[in-house]
């Protein structure tokens, strides 16, 4: 079959690289410039910051052991890092209970290795869906054709982006349209900071009670990142959402406030900028592992499936969501 993909996160790229395994013919459409989605590192003068997921377990034996091939191929790495929880500026060690690992040398490093040999169309956003006899056509924003156009036919769409981007697409599937609207995602503000020197700080990453803040972490602590004084923090949901339409530098302003506040410390960085993520983490997870009609060649994936996992929103829950509705399609 020709089968589209829209969207190139870990949860599009691991259907496409199954898929096209299966013999497939796939094509992936993104809207950004890059793929990797929202294990995403944004590159700046005074270095990296994995200013998305900031790094991943495994629970599952299915994921330990893509885990171990990662590993294996130099894709990923253990991240030792010392961890602690802050609560009024009191820090108290946290604890290990699993192993903690990051792409290397930035989380968006593992999507770019799993993008090739992929054909990944980017910088165009799908606008629609539309079924043509027994197939699907896609409308396609892109940012070098003033007029949309149209791609396909293809024979069956797999949409793999946050719920509350997938449910206007799933128009056309009402039935999945419903469950999509049921997992929306909560927004996250993010900040990252930029330092001359070591804060010297007893932790590489807490999370913080009774803050505007919920985690921080010194990004430069994980294996094979480039040196220096780096620091991402991201806002709690509650936060982000009371202030989601805040300006950007007043925004970072209160979250510089806050870090100050946590840490205790008031160096001043000389880098900081703030980055809104409109769709961070499902607050109500659909239980199932995917959603697929066979019938109409259509599914969804993503990490807002809970499937046989606890939580939501892990980069494991991206995987195998994928990996089941490949196989579904097989």
């Amino acid at each position: 079959m020709h089968i589209a993909i829209v969207g190139a996160g870990l949860s599009g790229l691991t259907a496409a690289r199954q898929l096209q395994s299966q013999g497939h013919h796939v094509t992936v459409y993104e809207k950004s410039l890059g793929v990797s989605g929202r294990m995403s590192t944004r590159q700046t003068e005074v270095g990296g910051f994995d200013h998305g997921a900031q790094y991943f377990t495994a629970t599952s034996d299915r994921f330990k052991k893509e885990v171990a091939d990662w590993k294996k191929l130099g894709w990923v790495a253990a991240w030792d890092a010392r961890l602690a929880t802050l609560d009024a500026g009191q820090a108290k060690p946290a604890g290990r209970s699993s192993t903690r690992y990051v792409a290397v040398p930035g989380m968006n490093a593992l999507g770019k290795q799993l993008a090739h040999g992929l054909d990944v169309r980017k910088e165009q956003q799908v606008l629609a869906l539309e079924q043509h006899d027994k197939q699907w056509l896609l409308k396609i924003q892109s940012n070098t054709v003033a007029i949309p156009a149209t791609a396909g036919p293809f024979d069956a769409v797999v949409l793999a982006i946050p719920a509350d981007q997938a449910a206007p697409l799933l128009a056309v599937v009402p039935k999945f349209a419903k469950q999509a609207e049921q997992a929306k995602l909560a927004p996250c503000w993010t900040m990252m900071l930029g330092f001359q020197n070591s804060l010297e700080l007893p932790y590489d990453g807490a999370w913080i009670n009774q803050s505007r803040l919920g985690w921080i972490a010194r990004d430069t602590s994980k294996p094979e990142h480039r040196v220096g004084e780096r620091w991402v923090a991201h806002a709690t949901p509650a936060w982000s959402l009371e202030h989601l339409e805040e300006d950007p530098e007043r925004a970072k302003e209160k979250l510089l406030k806050a870090f100050h506040e946590a840490t205790g410390s008031w160096v001043q960085p000389i880098y900081a900028v703030v980055h809104r993520w409109r769709f961070a983490q499902a607050e109500h997870p659909l239980a199932q592992d995917c959603l697929w009609d066979g019938k109409l060649g259509i599914g969804v994936c993503g990490d807002w499936f809970a499937g046989e996992l606890e939580g939501n929103g892990r980069v494991e829950h991206a995987f195998l969501s994928a990996l089941a509705l490949a196989k579904t399609i097989s």
